[in-house]
């Protein structure tokens, strides 16, 4: 498993927003992973997916990596944000992108409306 770890570990410092999800931002395979897509490109930033149907280990790896038994999970400047129910809740608040502008991202959102 700490091969697993490192793996992680190494993607989610690589960049500064991954989403660990199933399928890909072009074809989500579940809505969960879908919504949170949906989400940040409303913020017109560039994020990293990895899908983690590729690998049965890693999808368990995260899992256990974060403590958190569901995909997709949200990581900003190397921090676990949550789940798509959480994602959605801080979108929704404006927490999301505070969270986003506390990380140094820089975000656009053209049309100001909300997705989820």
């Amino acid at each position: 498993m700490s091969q697993i770890f490192d793996q992680i570990q190494k993607e989610i410092s690589s960049h500064d927003v991954v989403l660990y999800m199933k399928g890909n931002e072009k074809f989500p395979m579940c809505g969960f992973s879908a919504a949170v897509v949906q989400i940040l490109k409303t913020f017109n930033i560039e994020f990293r997916t990895v899908d983690v149907l590729q690998d049965m280990e890693l999808r368990e790896g995260i899992k256990t990596y974060t403590n958190w038994p569901t995909i997709p999970q949200l990581y900003i400047k190397g921090e676990f944000v949550g789940g798509c129910d959480i994602v959605r809740e801080m979108y929704q608040s404006g927490e999301l992108q505070a969270l986003l502008s506390e990380k140094g991202i820089v975000t656009s959102t053209p049309t100001g409306e909300k997705v989820a």
